[in-house]
């Protein structure tokens, strides 16, 4: 700061204190220009009378008085910087978030797969299964990286792609994909209660368990998240350590499995299909990483919140992904395990990897249930906001709400669809990672290409800007910060024109450092279109009619793989995504300035 001030030529703490008063206005005035923004929202979909309403009346007094209770009762909004925690403990809350949420259960069902039903053996199983979880976590990593300099929620930064309207439909396909991964979760845990007691614990009441659980959690908000997350991690990591020693007994059947009859091509359109599920496993969570950074101070370096997020999802499902296909082809070829799995699901498998320690086993299993309900904690608070980004009177209502509503919603489809497991993983999963490859190869581009050479075509995001200023400004503000003054006659003008300046230079040196303007996430007169995203996103949508492989449709280049043909829909559709977003969006840009 003294540097700032000395470039500026402030030289008294008179001086000084005042600027700081001075910003700190400026500040609180920003605030509440962008509270009014949030009230109103669009024009279009701006409305006195639901706000006057009984009903929202209601809520509000019932919000406030959770609020009281620590529950957090905040919707969409942006969390100011002055609003955020220190990076350390930060640092140590979201590592426990990707301890627990991404080393458990959830992340091994997928890889089961591969021996059991795709008929893989352990080599083509961790070839196929680590190759694709590696850039799974490459594409989480980078979506991550929108949460600390924002504030803001993932699919609420996906606005500057999509727009104020078209983003609805990115959200709700986020939506699909965490509730389906909660009712996979939901069914698991009832499969282990079921496995455990004998039956005595019926499959539905073992699902409504682990969804009660989890909504309990979830309801309380960001802060209890992560402390909990945090606080389930190691009895979990340290189950499945104890599983990978009690079921080494049975490792040695492992080169039992015998594929040589299968027909090769089969089994290579199986090792694509299996690749693009186990890459949905770790890819899914670039819809929703952000949500967890929000807390980050704003200048947390990009490389240090990609480096987390990476290694923070990329480890614990390492640890728990070799376990689970261990398991699985052991289960292949091993009569007494294959049968539990076959009773009881995934839940049977893991009580025959403990079962001959007893009851000590059977309470491994249990604690293992705590993983489910991590998992599912982590995709209920997030549903909530996708969904109060349908609509501005959805997001009037507080997130607890739509907690409430996200977890019925999940628990019908769980106790519905409870005895088709790995049906419902092996369909639902690579939904998922379609849409994520789309919308991770336009964020890319946006940040990488436009973000970074074409920023003067913003002039709506940036007004009163030179064109010619607003690609060098970054180094000179940079220079100006570090006590290298480029601002001839600075100690000759007056006091207040000094706050001014550097109010101005703070400002902008921001904005050209995240290259966005965080501040217009909800002005829909700033905001894209959206029609470029929107129309490489459908483009998109072709590569993956023609290239998946699902039991319900498998496209005419998948169909040349094999009998069951080979999964190519995440990497055709994040082609053709990538190759129309650039001209749309140049011609967009200078269309509109947006």
């Amino acid at each position: 700061m003294e540097q700032f001030e000395k470039s500026m030529g402030i030289e008294s703490s008179s001086e000084a204190n005042g600027f700081i008063s001075l910003e700190k206005k400026v500040e609180t005035e920003v605030q509440e220009v962008t509270i009014e923004q949030s009230a109103t929202a669009s024009p279009n979909e701006n409305d006195d009378g639901f706000t006057n309403s009984r009903f929202f009346k209601t809520i509000t007094k019932l919000s406030n008085k959770l609020d009281s209770l620590g529950v957090e009762s905040n919707g969409i909004d942006r969390v100011s910087p002055d609003e955020r925690g220190s990076r350390g403990r930060q640092l140590l809350h979201v590592s426990g978030l990707w301890l627990s949420a991404t080393g458990g259960l959830s992340s091994m069902s997928t890889f089961l797969l591969g021996p059991l039903l795709f008929e893989l053996t352990l080599k083509q199983s961790l070839i196929s299964g680590l190759i694709s979880m590696f850039i799974g976590c490459l594409v989480a990593a980078y979506c991550s990286i929108m949460g600390p300099q924002s504030g803001c929620r993932q699919m609420v930064t996906a606005r500057f792609l999509f727009g104020w309207w078209f983003v609805k439909f990115v959200a709700l396909a986020a939506i699909t994909g965490v509730m389906g991964w909660s009712v996979v979760n939901s069914v698991v845990g009832g499969e282990m209660l079921a496995s455990i007691s004998n039956d005595k614990v019926p499959l539905w009441i073992g699902v409504v368990i682990v969804t009660i659980c989890s909504f309990l959690v979830a309801t309380f908000g960001i802060k209890q998240v992560l402390k909990v997350e945090t606080y389930f991690a190691v009895p979990v990591l340290t189950c499945f350590l104890l599983l990978y020693i009690s079921a080494s007994d049975k490792f040695y059947m492992l080169n039992d499995i015998d594929n040589s009859e299968v027909d090769r091509s089969t089994i290579k359109g199986n090792w694509l299909s299996f690749f693009s599920l186990c890459y949905s496993v770790t890819s899914t969570w670039g819809s929703i990483a952000a949500d967890y950074y929000i807390l980050f101070p704003e200048d947390a370096p990009n490389y240090q919140v990609f480096l987390l997020t990476f290694l923070g999802i990329f480890l614990p499902t390492l640890f728990v992904s070799v376990l689970g296909m261990l398991l699985a082809t052991v289960a292949a070829t091993y009569k007494p395990w294959h049968d539990m799995y076959d009773k009881y699901g995934m839940g049977g498998l893991l009580h025959a990897g403990f079962e001959r320690w007893n009851g000590f086993g059977k309470f491994c299993v249990v604690v293992l249930i705590l993983s489910l309900i991590s998992n599912n904690i982590v995709n209920t608070y997030s549903a909530a906001f996708s969904i109060q980004l349908s609509s501005v009177h959805l997001a009037r209502i507080p997130r607890w709400i739509w907690c409430i509503c996200c977890t019925v919603v999940y628990l019908v489809c769980a106790l519905v669809g409870r005895n088709h497991f790995s049906t419902i993983l092996s369909n639902f999963l690579p939904m998922i990672g379609y849409w994520i490859s789309m919308y991770f190869i336009i964020l890319f581009e946006e940040n990488e290409i436009f973000r970074r050479h074409y920023l003067k075509l913003y002039t709506k995001e940036f007004p009163n800007e030179d064109s010619t200023k607003v690609e060098d400004r970054e180094t000179r503000d940079t220079l100006s910060l570090t006590g290298d003054s480029v601002i001839g006659g600075a100690k000759e003008e007056s006091s207040q024109h000094a706050y001014t300046s550097i109010h101005e230079l703070k400002r902008r040196h921001r904005s050209t450092r995240h290259r966005y303007n965080w501040a217009a996430w909800d002005d829909n007169e700033v905001l894209t279109h959206g029609y470029a995203a929107t129309a490489a996103f459908l483009i998109g949508v072709a590569g993956v009619v023609i290239g998946m492989a699902q039991t319900y449709w498998i496209g005419p280049i998948a169909r040349k793989i094999g009998e069951f043909g080979g999964d190519l829909g995440m990497w055709l559709s994040m082609g053709f995504s990538g190759l129309a977003y650039p001209p749309l969006r140049y011609w967009e840009l200078r269309r509109y300035g947006r």
